[in-house]
């Protein structure tokens, strides 16, 4: 039984660690581009497609350690929750970068606060 109980133990303590890890994506960089208004983000899109399923499991507290603060949050029924990162310039910057289409990543977060959905969408 104290073999079982170990066991368990053990289990919890590697799946409780299990922190997002973004490989490529230059946290300071991120940060210092809010609604991606100096093109630093789009920089980094590239290896932030590839860290798409790295993020799903992700909590909300953990996300914003990582990206910071989102740019939007958007609250829906059923206690969903979506966090929005402009990558591309938004409408509210005065930047002389210009894109063709608006790119942001979006996140939704189910009821129990882990991100279930991650996209990137180009408008």
């Amino acid at each position: 039984m104290k073999k079982y109980i170990w066991q368990l133990g053990l289990l919890l303590m590697v799946a409780c660690n299990n922190s997002t890890q973004l490989t490529g994506i230059d946290r300071e960089r991120w940060a210092e581009d809010p609604n991606g208004c100096k093109g630093l983000r789009m920089e980094m899109y590239d290896d932030l497609k590839k860290n798409l399923e790295n993020i799903k499991g992700s909590t909300q507290t953990e996300l914003v350690e990582l990206l910071g603060k989102p740019d939007m949050n958007e609250l829906y029924k059923r206690s969903q929750k979506f966090f929005i990162y402009h990558l591309s310039p938004h409408k509210s910057c005065n930047s002389d970068t210009t894109f063709t289409d608006n790119v942001y990543l979006s996140i939704r977060f189910n009821a129990m606060g882990l991100a279930k959905e991650v996209l990137i969408y180009n408008e």
